[in-house]
């Protein structure tokens, strides 16, 4: 159930920002929705890559730090 919500929640932002648009929460966390290759499985159509969080070193769904304050976002920094 968790990830058929989390799917039709990525949706519903694409919807709002478009394919690639970007967001940021209120952690400071930038997203960017994208649309994820896929050669021999089967991978959702739309997804999400995000900067890393304070608290992480990388993050597992790299979005550059460099691209989100490109787009004109304030990320918190260690």
């Amino acid at each position: 159930m968790f990830f058929e919500d989390l799917s039709e929640a990525v949706s519903e932002v694409q919807k709002e920002v478009g394919l690639n648009g970007m967001f940021q929460d209120e952690e400071g966390t930038v997203y960017k929705i994208v649309e994820p290759d896929g050669k021999y499985v089967a991978f959702d159509k739309i997804s999400y890559l995000r900067t890393r969080r304070l608290s992480e070193d990388r993050s597992p769904l790299p979005l550059a730090l460099k691209e989100a304050e490109a787009a004109g976002y304030n990320v918190p920094k260690k």
